[in-house]
């Protein structure tokens, strides 16, 4: 049996040879110690669903790779860990401020960020995909939605950026530090925030997240409140960020989708899908075993953990024709990039709002975007952040339409 482990994964640039090898072999095989790992479409979105695997782990897995200090505890209140009740009372929240008719709104205020960042690129001779648009319109976004004020945001995200290393699946010693640090930091920030949006309420995110719990339908404490508010501010540029990125790449590689996005503008939100069943921004995800669970001919015993590698199930011929082909009009298209169950991405619809406000505009900006020189990758910056995929420079040259 073949054993794929994350930490030999992550310097890997290309892993979709190796996880079609997996596939061949079978659905399932050996990871680190106590993990399985499955590769193929059935069983991954099968285990997605599953009510007897979890994601609250005991303090001491994660204390395996953080240390103990706030970032352990960052990691054992936020909803993305949390399972049964204090789950569904914390998406409940989320999901009431958050919500549909909240996030269709927004498309014409991002394509209004977006215009003013393509303005300032337009007569550049060369730019960055990444550092000059990937990153900065959802942190933009994000920063909006939580009232963050304009002199400020430079600094939370550079805070956030550093907290990215608290989920990552190896941590050197050094990003340890700096993620505890950059908790402590964020905590006092959105202490600050709290307080002001109990003295003047306003439209904005967290004002709505705290108007719920004043009205007593979701009871939490202010612990919660700031911790899960962090949570969402980094998850909602983080994803989507890379998202962008991997997408810009494709119009890099593939002329001839560019070419075709940009005479049919009406097929980019069903091409976006596709971008993401491609190159997959987040790699893979973990679940615990909670109770027994018998999948592919195996009994997976409680304690255990599942390694569910997204990306190699997005590329199952079993499920997508020719997988590893792009198709932008591929439909149905039943990727798992979002996961899936009770721990979908809370911000799918917000990252396929802004992610197809971005392509819109840029393609319509530009007659032709060509690489300026080599995109540097990375496992979401530096090696360390892997299953997140990443690219941390994309040079570009752009032609004004």
């Amino acid at each position: 049996m073949p054993r794929y482990v994350l930490d030999d994964a992550k310097n890997v640039e290309d892993p979709y040879p190796v996880y079609q090898r997996l596939r061949e072999y079978g659905p399932v095989c050996r990871g680190g110690p106590g993990q399985w790992v499955f590769s193929r479409h059935a069983e991954v979105s099968a285990l997605l669903r599953d009510p007897r695997l979890g994601r609250e782990y005991p303090e001491q897995y994660q204390a395996m790779s953080i240390g103990q200090g706030p970032a352990n505890d960052y990691l054992q209140r936020i909803i993305i860990n949390r399972d049964g009740g204090a789950h569904v009372r914390l998406r409940r929240l989320l999901t009431k401020s958050l919500t549909p008719a909240m996030v269709r709104s927004l498309a014409e205020p991002i394509g209004a960020l977006v215009d003013g960042l393509l303005d300032r690129l337009a007569d550049r001779e060369a730019w960055d995909l990444v550092t000059d648009l990937a990153v900065p319109v959802p942190m933009l976004v994000m920063s909006e939605l939580l009232g963050i004020p304009e002199a400020d945001r430079d600094t939370v995200a550079r805070w956030s950026t550093s907290l990215a290393a608290a989920f990552a699946v190896f941590i050197p010693e050094e990003k340890r530090r700096e993620a505890h640090e950059a908790v402590v930091r964020l905590r006092e920030y959105f202490t600050g925030l709290v307080r002001e949006r109990r003295r003047r309420p306003g439209e904005d995110l967290l004002s709505r997240m705290l108007m719920a719990v004043r009205d007593g339908t979701e009871p939490l404490t202010d612990e919660e409140i700031v911790d899960n508010a962090l949570f969402v501010y980094y998850a909602g540029f983080e994803t989507t960020t890379n998202v962008i990125a991997t997408g810009g790449s494709v119009l890099l590689t593939q002329p001839d989708a560019q070419r075709r996005l940009r005479a049919e503008p009406d097929i980019v939100a069903t091409a976006l899908e596709e971008f993401m069943r491609y190159d997959a921004p987040i790699q893979a995800t973990s679940r615990l075993v909670l109770e027994p669970v018998e999948i592919a001919g195996r009994t997976v015993r409680a304690g255990r953990v599942v390694v569910l590698l997204l990306g190699s199930a997005n590329r199952d011929a079993s499920v997508f024709e020719d997988p590893d082909r792009l198709d932008l009009t591929r439909s149905p298209n039943p990727h798992v990039s979002f996961g899936g169950g009770v721990h979908l991405c809370l911000g799918a619809a917000l990252a396929r709002v802004e992610g197809a406000v971005v392509f819109r505009r840029l393609l319509a900006r530009f007659s032709d975007i060509g690489a300026a020189g080599p995109a540097r990758w990375s496992p979401s910056g530096g090696g360390f952040r892997f299953p997140y995929w990443a690219y941390e420079e994309m040079p570009v040259t752009a032609v004004p339409s």
